[in-house]
């Protein structure tokens, strides 16, 4: 049998999940009469009535923030928008986080084995650099950040595979306006500086040319980001 043309036709690329989700949500706040000012069903009820995982209603509902629809108030729930009559669609925004979060566990974790196989003395100094960096800009967030970009970077450059360098700065810059604001709401001082402790882990094993070592350091790291960003 044939397939037609249409069929193979990849040009319309297929909606993000959140798009799908996010979509859902405003139809659902429509359906609902729901007025500005009201509080949306609770995360886990709204996850159970939708049929999708905590992270991707938490994507969806940061993109309708960033579209007006809705607003998000940490530790009191989410509500309808005074600007929801007039709010634009929930804009796309690149990958969402959980996304970038789970291509981050699948090529990290296989960069910090090859880092720890190959480092150099040079290259070992340079994560601690960056190490160091984040500890001592802990308090200023900006420069926090960077510090942090430079430790996943300096990881990538100590494989000595210069495409794996590009592939973790691909993947860091796709940490755009979803990424930060679900940061903004759900990031934890606790997970600030966990990090730092997870960095040091990453760092001693690599060190230690421990390839299993800093596999599991680099795999505990991200997924302690997952759990804090999705969970209640």
């Amino acid at each position: 049998m044939k397939t037609s043309p249409a069929t193979l036709d990849a040009s319309t690329p297929e909606p993000r999940m959140y798009r799908v989700v996010a979509d859902s949500i405003a139809q659902l706040i429509v359906a609902e009469s729901m007025q500005p000012g009201q509080r949306l069903p609770a995360e886990r009820e709204l996850s159970a009535r939708l049929g999708v995982s905590r992270a991707s209603l938490r994507e969806a509902l940061i993109a309708l923030e960033l579209g007006g629809v809705v607003e998000v108030r940490s530790g009191s729930g989410v509500y309808v928008s005074a600007q929801a009559a007039s709010a634009t669609q929930a804009p796309e925004v690149g990958p969402g986080p959980f996304e970038v979060l789970a291509a981050r566990r699948m090529i990290e974790t296989e960069v910090a084995g090859l880092a720890a196989k190959n480092a150099t003395d040079s290259a070992i100094d340079a994560i601690l650099t960056a190490v160091l960096e984040m500890e001592r800009d802990h308090e200023d967030r900006a420069s926090n950040e960077q510090a942090d970009r430079n430790f996943h970077l300096a990881l990538a450059r100590a494989t000595g595979n210069t495409a794996l360098v590009g592939a973790i700065d691909y993947l860091w810059n796709q940490r755009g306006t979803l990424w930060h604001k679900l940061k903004e709401h759900f990031q934890t001082e606790e997970l600030r500086k966990q990090t730092l402790i997870d960095h040091r882990n990453i760092l001693a094993a690599i060190a230690a040319h421990d390839v299993a070592g800093a596999r599991q350091a680099m795999r505990a790291h991200l997924e302690r980001v997952t759990r804090t960003f999705s969970r209640a």
